[in-house]
């Protein structure tokens, strides 16, 4: 294909700075967690243990990912962690592909490119190497941290490969979505889509009927049982149904207008309604579907952990090494336990509103702003609307974190109140959730082209903090450096004002300054 090579170039360019979190990320999840569960868990009795308090109880299962991956460790460590990398990667192709395909096309970039020897298919075959290119690489830093942590070389192969088919399949997926579409919001939401729907079928069919888990790729790349049977057919899986939506989605490439997609979006009303009687009003109803999804997604998953609460302390009991990763330590199990996975709930909101925030730049670049700015609406009251759907959908999707974990264990332990109590407990988080949002709104204020990466890795930093401190023993100072390290370990901890006043003031003074410099500097740039 005529300018493939040279378009493969041009995009590893472009995602030169994001592309390395992702890789990373994936690959210092299965770092840290290959450490700490050969630590926790490298005996057979360990192992036994824990086969016996996970093995049963369904919650988990439909969590992580089936019962047969806790025969031996290095099945365990694919049973804790397989299913979360597999979305993170799933979501690097989503964006790669998306982005160089139906985004280019909306920016106008892809037009420039096909007014010169560029062929009709270069910029699909050209993203769909790219997310290639992006899959072996992470394959292989998974490879290298699993046998850098004492695994067996075969074992390790397999589930890096298994982790860079399942990204290859949603590459896929995203290829074909982008010619159905006529946006790239309509295009991630359909990824979107799938892949919850493809961890639903994991989960129900892990904790049910297993036939269910043999329609998700997520889950066939769990049954390669890389450390067990080591199973290499169900690759062949993933390669055919990459292959065959490559195939619709040039097909469907050929057969579409440039710009358009298949399915062509139903034309609004003539007039605004009041609905959208501002730029408020318009940001919200532009990002209204991700909020809903993050809002219900994160509840589910507050559920997911809530209904484990109940067991908790039988869990600890028989492996009373975790305590020591729980903030507490074994003083009070339940709600450490509780404390550590709001957190979790805390670290999503913050990365939902990096993400919103983030939206605003997209405006920019794509010229929609500017449609905007041309009327009588100031900067920063356009900004304001777009950090506003930010500022309270995090707060949103927060309480939806605890309200969903208080429920699940208030229904476990007959106690409807924790539904509340939890509720009130994950809300004590949310001055360090708006401090990591305040990142890239200084950044969109001074530096727009660095906002993104600013953002993205101030939320890496804090996650990578609080979940693996203990575990790469930083020193105190970088903890420090995290704003969730100074509020109080709710509810495992007395929560007082102070904190949560003086880290508010700082959120406010890092948004006013990036207000200040977004009026001065000239949008789009």
């Amino acid at each position: 294909m005529a300018g493939t090579r040279a378009l493969l170039r041009f995009n590893l360019r472009l995602e030169r700075r994001g592309l390395p979190f992702w890789v990373a990320g994936a690959g210092l999840l299965f770092l840290v967690q290959s450490t700490q569960s050969q630590s926790l868990y490298g005996t057979p009795e360990k192992l036994a243990q824990l086969r016996a308090t996970l093995g049963g109880n369904t919650a988990v299962v439909a969590m992580s990912g089936p019962e047969e991956l806790l025969g031996t460790i290095g099945n365990e460590i694919v049973f804790e962690i397989f299913a979360f990398a597999a979305i993170i990667v799933a979501l690097m192709n989503m964006f790669l592909v998306g982005r160089r395909t139906r985004g280019d096309e909306e920016t106008g970039r892809a037009e420039l490119l096909r007014s010169t020897t560029t062929s009709r298919r270069a910029p699909l075959h050209a993203a769909l190497l790219l997310a290639l290119t992006a899959d072996m690489i992470t394959g292989a830093i998974i490879f290298a941290a699993l046998i850098g942590t004492g695994l067996p070389a075969r074992g390790s192969a397999l589930t890096a490969i298994a982790v860079a088919g399942v990204g290859l399949v949603f590459a896929a997926v995203t290829a074909l979505a982008a010619q159905i579409f006529e946006n790239t919001r309509a295009v991630y939401g359909f990824t979107g889509l799938v892949l919850g729907a493809s961890y639903a079928l994991r989960a129900a069919g892990d904790a049910g009927n297993p036939a269910l888990s043999w329609a998700s790729p997520i889950g066939w790349g769990q049954r390669t049982l890389p450390f067990g049977p080591g199973r290499w057919w169900p690759l062949l899986l993933m390669l055919g149904t990459a292959i065959a939506l490559v195939l619709l989605a040039t097909t469907a490439l050929d057969r579409r207008d440039f710009g358009a997609g298949l399915v062509r979006p139903r034309l609004g009303r003539p007039r605004a309604s009041r609905a959208l009687s501002g730029p408020s009003a318009l940001a919200w109803r532009l990002q209204r579907g991700s909020v809903i999804g993050w809002v219900a997604g994160v509840g589910l998953l507050g559920m997911a952990y809530g209904s484990l609460g109940d067991s908790i302390e039988e869990y600890i009991r028989d492996n009373p090494e975790v305590a020591a990763y729980l903030p507490g330590g074994a003083a009070d199990v339940v709600d450490a336990y509780l404390a550590l996975t709001v957190t979790m709930g805390a670290l999503l909101a913050a990365a939902f509103g990096v993400a919103a925030t983030l939206r605003a730049r997209a405006e920019e670049t794509s010229g929609r702003a500017e449609l905007v700015l041309a009327t009588a609406t100031s900067r920063r009251r356009w900004l304001a609307g777009q950090f506003g759907v930010a500022l309270i959908g995090s707060a949103l999707v927060l309480a939806a974190a605890g309200f969903g974990e208080g429920l699940a264990y208030g229904l476990t332990v007959g106690d409807p109140g924790q539904a509340g109590r939890m509720t009130g407990a994950a809300l004590v988080y949310l001055p360090a959730v708006w401090a990591v949002i305040a990142v890239p709104v200084l950044g969109l204020g001074w530096w727009a082209r660095a906002a993104a990466v600013a953002g993205w890795a101030v939320l890496g930093y804090c996650a990578v903090v609080e979940l693996f401190a203990d575990s790469f023993e930083l020193p105190d100072w970088t903890q420090r450096a995290s704003p969730f390290t100074h509020l109080p370990a709710a509810p495992l901890e007395a929560v007082t004002a102070g904190p949560l006043i003086v880290l508010t003031a700082v959120v406010a003074v890092l948004v006013a300054a990036g207000f200040a410099g977004f009026a001065r500097r000239d949008a789009g740039y």
